[in-house]
């Protein structure tokens, strides 16, 4: 007789039991390290869920438009070691959401090849559950022409044009499709592109739990231990108790007080007292927050509001060209005053030497860090030294690097009012100072789509792993 795989162990377990719902978050994004002994010390609390979160649009549109992982795989594989291992030694499910940083199919391709890799080499055996996130082009279109697409922020509206050009477009999976993953009754769940919220709501949600209290323990405890004082990665516990949940870090140097879990209600939120899911919204304003103990907060109060009119955000990349930088920095109290004439000046001659192609002409940027480039204030009193870099985006390669030298040149030597010296003007940190980044992206689709139903947007497929 077949062993029953990770899920059904834990649902037949807890309908056995009836008792509370412990559900560890490994790490707020997988990839970047899991701090060892904090999970270790998780994987002793009797759990019924581990998850982890991999990705998110926080490192910008890169990612998803050129199809690459934004963590090294090394750091990948091993933190993906860690989780699998730890979760298929004690028969507990895992869930694994935003795969590949972007989570596109290509994006989940890449972290299932390493999640083969692993298997073979650890001579792992398990039921894996995936969920794919690309948005059918010709239903984007449709909806964008009916009236259902709206723009997110200063987004504009979406057009064919926009949509066609996308290297890849994305929709974010709810609960809805970690619930359908979960029927199918695996041991692994790793999804494309999803709510990060999904991963740690969908046992409750198929346990019959209110989703409110789930929901809302769902959106703190992604992060991790980061709703705690002093921050920190390690990971974090939820227990859920029905109405209430505990808050507990596996890291004993982490406190998990009213204060700083409260905080965090505001960490990515526009409105704190409301979160907006591809199902509905969880509402937040009856909120409660009392210690337990010294390092542990229980919380209360979120109300879940569904609804049938499904809305889900949509995101896509587009390539604008290739991207080279220059690097350099200064401490010429002459040079700073005047940086906007010079970045004037040399912009000018740059165009003179590169002559940009009128049928798609080159952009070019001065940043000079210390005088306001970050927070765009105006600054009050000059910095001693400032931080320059010069962006390029090009057609290609080529003409995006050459470019780049030319600032370098004329940067370095420019005539600008009041220099004294006619060189030495600008420190460089290394050489060369004009640097390739490879494809420059911008977000050509960040858009709130509604649809009917969410279940054909997210197809779930099954896949037996050794």
């Amino acid at each position: 007789m077949a062993q029953p795989t990770s899920f059904q162990r834990i649902i037949d377990k807890w309908k056995a039991e009836r008792g509370p719902l412990r559900i560890m978050s490994a790490s707020g994004q997988l990839g970047y390290g899991i701090i060892e002994k904090s999970f270790r010390a998780g994987l002793e609390r009797d759990l019924h869920l581990i998850g982890a979160d991999m990705g998110s649009v926080d490192p910008g549109p890169y990612y998803l438009g050129s199809g690459k992982l934004a963590t090294a795989r090394r750091s990948t594989k091993r933190d993906l070691k860690m989780v699998l291992t730890g979760a298929l030694s004690l028969k507990v499910p895992l869930v694994i959401g935003t795969a590949g940083t972007a989570g596109g199919d290509t994006h989940l391709e890449q972290t299932l090849e390493i999640v083969r890799e692993i298997a073979r080499e650890e001579g792992l055996r398990f039921r894996l559950a995936t969920i794919r996130s690309e948005m059918p082009r010709d239903l984007v279109k449709r909806q964008a022409h009916n009236g259902k697409i709206t723009s997110i922020g200063p987004m504009p509206a979406l057009t064919d044009e926009e949509i066609d050009g996308a290297a890849c477009i994305v929709g974010q999976a709810g609960t809805e499709a970690f619930v359908r993953a979960i029927d199918t009754m695996p041991d692994v769940i790793i999804a494309g592109r999803a709510c990060d919220t999904g991963i740690y709501t969908c046992l409750p949600e198929k346990l019959g739990f209110p989703i409110g209290p789930a929901l809302q323990m769902a959106k703190i405890i992604e992060c991790a231990s980061l709703a705690c004082e002093g921050g920190g990665r390690d990971a974090m516990l939820g227990t859920l108790e029905g109405d209430s949940f505990i808050l507990e870090s596996m890291n004993p140097a982490r406190r998990a007080t009213p204060m700083s879990v409260a905080a965090h209600g505001l960490y990515e939120q526009a409105d704190p007292l409301s979160v907006a899911e591809p199902e509905g919204v969880l509402y937040l304003q009856d909120s409660k927050f009392e210690a337990v103990d010294d390092r542990g907060c229980r919380v209360s109060g979120g109300r879940w509001g569904p609804t049938n009119n499904y809305l889900g955000k949509s995101e896509g990349a587009t390539r604008v060209g290739a991207r080279a930088i220059m690097v350099a920095g200064s401490a010429d109290p002459v040079f700073i005053e005047k940086a906007d004439v010079i970045a004037g000046l040399v912009e000018a001659q740059i165009r003179e030497l590169v002559p940009p192609k009128p049928e798609n002409p080159y952009t070019l940027y001065f940043r000079f860090y210390g005088l306001g480039v970050v927070g765009g204030q105006p600054v009050t009193q000059q910095p001693e030294e400032v931080g320059v870099i010069v962006e390029v985006i090009g057609e290609d390669e080529d003409e995006a690097r050459a470019v780049a030298a030319t600032a370098k040149q004329y940067l370095l030597h420019a005539p600008f009012p009041g220099r004294i010296s006619t060189a030495g003007n600008l420190g460089f940190p290394f050489t060369p100072p004009e640097l390739t980044a490879g494809d420059a992206y911008r977000f050509s689709v960040y858009h709130i789509m509604q649809v009917d139903e969410l279940a054909p947007l997210f197809p779930v497929a099954v896949e037996e792993i050794g």
